[in-house]
């Protein structure tokens, strides 16, 4: 059984202008760094363009409609302070959302072992009627509930690493039973979200890390409150949303991760998913701002999916 890498050329034409930090050179670094021989056994796949119905299982109507009257024939337009759209970025956010859906549909048919999406936008700081954070709508949040709702699977888990928290996707989840959102995260930080007490149904788990805090923190966080907590839950099928802007040498957080941490993280995800949903993974790029860090973090993360039991 293979990794499947799924992306696409239209994710370069998501245009946010210069010196935004959520820019077409970091799919670039990723697509460098999985280029290399080594990455020769990938099933590299097109992703389709989303049904804007399974957008809808997470988002608004009225929100969708938005998005897609505000975005430019020429130009740029903002959604947010943060987040822009572009004449290219209609496509991008429609196969961004159906790398994820498709990715889930090959996982959970046995066509591949896991698989990671190289999209942009990012998805997981999206709430149901608001872009936020460079993201527009919720990748992961949309695969999850595909996962759901369209394939009938019972529990869903999110297992986030991103230096930000994932409020949207918290926020999707927090009142469901039947989905699972653990998070470690620098916090205080953007977006503000992401206590421990932020509890949800009993079904989120936060692991806020003061800033400065590296891969004993981070490992013991995970080790000794989110695979606990996450084996509990005994997913049907895990998410990851793999934002690579904890790295030591990313600009927008203050955290000490490095590659060996990615590839920790994603070996011990992996075992107990092979325990819990017969290894069904889906991995979804999040942020990640230096481009060498990114590329070299995904690369780590990647290979350790192809590495999976």
């Amino acid at each position: 059984m293979t990794t499947a890498y799924f992306t696409h050329a239209c994710f370069l034409e998501h245009d946010t202008g210069s010196n935004h930090p959520e820019c077409p050179d970091r799919l670039r670094a990723v697509n460098k760094s999985l280029s290399d021989e080594k990455f020769g056994a990938l099933d590299r796949r097109t992703p389709p363009e989303v049904d804007r119905a399974a957008i809808a299982r997470v988002h608004s109507v009225d929100y969708i409609d938005s998005v897609f009257d505000r975005i430019p024939q020429e130009g740029r337009a903002h959604l947010d302070p943060d987040t822009v759209v572009s004449n290219g970025s209609q496509e991008a956010v429609l196969r961004a959302a159906g790398a994820v859906t498709a990715a889930v549909d090959a996982v959970h048919s046995g066509d591949v072992q896991n698989a990671f999406c190289a999209i942009r936008p990012p998805g997981h700081h999206a709430e149901r009627d608001k872009a936020m954070g460079f993201c527009v709508f919720n990748n992961v949040a949309i695969g999850a509930a595909h996962a759901r709702h369209a394939l009938g699977l019972g529990r869903v888990a999110v297992i986030d690493f991103d230096v930000h928290h994932g409020n949207g996707t918290q926020s999707f989840f927090a009142a469901d039973e039947d989905y699972f959102f653990a998070s470690t995260h620098q916090f205080p930080h953007y977006p503000g979200t992401g206590a421990a007490d932020e509890v949800g149904v009993g079904n989120i788990v936060n692991v806020p890390l003061l800033a400065g805090s590296g891969s004993a923190e981070f490992r013991q966080g995970m080790e000794k409150i989110v695979l606990p907590r996450l084996k509990s839950f005994d997913p049907d099928f895990l998410f990851i949303s793999a934002g690579f802007d904890a790295h030591l040498d990313d600009p927008l957080g203050d955290l000490n991760l490095t590659e060996a941490d990615y590839v920790w993280a994603t070996s011990v995800l992996l075992a107990l998913a092979t325990d819990c949903c017969d290894g069904r993974v889906v991995s979804v790029l999040e942020g990640g701002y230096n481009f060498d860090a990114l590329g070299n973090s995904v690369g780590a993360h990647v290979g350790a999916l192809m590495s999976a039991p």
